[in-house]
C-alpha cells in the first residue's frame, strides 16, 4: 500500500489501531496531513476536520451522539463498528438469558434455598426467543439460541428474511411479536422509534414467565413500567446490560429486586474496544486504499 494513505488516530495514539495501520502500509500522521482520521474519543471533543479528511472511521456502533452532536457530515465517507462487536455481544445475551432461566442469579443470592429455586428453573429448549433488531447482534446470536433448541423470531427495519430465525418481521408490526414469544432480546439502536419499546402494553402481553433480555441501550425501556411489572409478576425477570440513565441511582428499586440481573455495560468491553476494532479497520484500509465498498459505512440522514 503507497505511503500516500495518512492516517490519524485521535484524540490518542492507540496501540492496537496503529498496529493495524502499519499492518497495511499506511502511514500515521497528525491530522492536518490525513487523508483518513480514526477517532476514538467523544463526541464532545471532535475536532473541525479539514477538507482534506476523506473518512473517517468511529470505533462504537451506536451514532446516536455523534448525530445529536452534528458531527457527521455529507461532505466524505463516515463508518461506524456495526458489526464489529457482535460477537462480544451475542455470547453475552445468550450468558444473561441463561443466567435468568436456570435462576443462577437467585442462587448466587439465596445460595441453597432449593425449593423455590427448583420452581422456577426454566428451559431455553423449546422456547421462542424474540430478537428485536435482528442486525449483527441477532447473526451471532440466532446460532447459539437454535443450537440450545430454541426457535428465533426476528423483527429488523425491512422485514427481509434473516438467516436462521424461523419468522422475521418487520419493526412496524413488533407489537405482534410480544403474545408470540417467550423471552426477548433488545439489540435496537436508540431512536425515536425505538424509544420505550418495552413500555407498560408490551410488558403486560408477554407471558409471565417472560424474561427480558437488554444489550442495546438503555433508553428501549420504560424502567418505571419495568420496575412495576417485575414486582407485580407480570414477568419472571430482567437482565439489564444497559439501563436509563447509567449506572443506576444508587436508591434504584432495580439494585433492590430479586429478579433483575444487572451488568455494568460489558457486554462489549470498552477496556477492549480498540483490540477488536484492529482487524476491521485494518480491511477497511486495505478496501479504501483498492477503491471498494468499505464495512459498515455510514447512510446519511439515519440516526444510527
Amino acid at each position: 500500500m503507497s505511503d500516500a494513505l495518512q492516517v490519524a488516530i485521535e484524540p490518542t495514539r492507540d496501540e492496537h489501531l496503529a498496529a493495524a495501520v502499519q499492518s497495511v502500509g499506511a502511514r500515521i500522521v497528525g491530522l492536518g496531513e490525513a487523508r483518513i482520521l480514526v477517532w476514538i474519543g467523544p463526541p464532545s471533543e471532535f475536532p473541525d476536520l479539514p477538507d482534506h479528511v476523506e473518512w473517517v472511521a468511529l470505533k462504537t456502533a451506536g451514532i446516536e451522539d455523534f448525530v445529536t452532536a452534528g458531527v457527521i457530515d455529507n461532505r466524505r465517507i463516515w463508518t461506524n463498528a456495526s458489526g464489529f462487536y457482535a460477537e462480544n455481544v451475542a455470547e453475552h445475551a445468550l450468558a444473561l438469558l441463561l443466567a435468568g432461566l436456570r435462576q443462577i442469579n437467585s442462587a448466587v443470592l439465596r445460595h441453597w434455598d432449593k425449593q423455590p429455586i427448583d420452581t422456577a428453573v426454566r428451559s431455553l429448549h423449546s422456547s421462542t426467543v424474540a430478537i428485536i433488531g435482528a442486525g449483527g447482534i441477532a447473526a451471532s446470536l440466532i446460532p447459539r439460541l437454535t443450537a440450545s433448541g430454541a426457535r428465533v423470531i426476528a423483527v429488523n427495519r425491512s422485514g427481509r428474511p434473516v438467516d436462521g430465525a424461523a419468522v422475521t418481521l418487520p419493526s412496524a408490526r413488533t407489537d405482534e411479536v410480544w403474545g408470540q414469544t417467550d423471552h426477548v432480546v433488545l439489540a435496537a439502536p436508540a431512536t425515536a422509534e425505538t424509544h420505550h419499546l418495552i413500555n407498560a402494553k408490551s410488558l403486560a402481553t408477554l407471558p409471565a414467565h417472560a424474561w427480558v433480555v437488554n444489550v442495546a441501550r438503555g433508553p428501549l425501556v420504560d424502567q418505571n413500567a419495568l420496575v412495576a411489572a417485575l414486582r407485580d409478576g407480570q414477568i419472571a425477570g430482567a437482565a439489564l446490560d444497559v439501563t436509563d440513565p447509567e449506572p443506576p441511582a444508587d436508591d434504584d428499586p432495580l439494585w433492590s429486586l430479586p429478579n433483575v440481573i444487572i451488568t455494568p455495560h460489558v457486554a462489549n468491553p470498552a477496556s477492549g474496544l480498540t483490540r477488536v476494532m484492529a482487524p476491521f479497520l485494518a480491511e477497511n484500509l486495505r478496501r479504501f486504499a483498492a477503491g471498494e465498498i468499505l464495512l459498515s459505512v455510514v447512510e446519511p440522514g439515519r440516526d444510527y
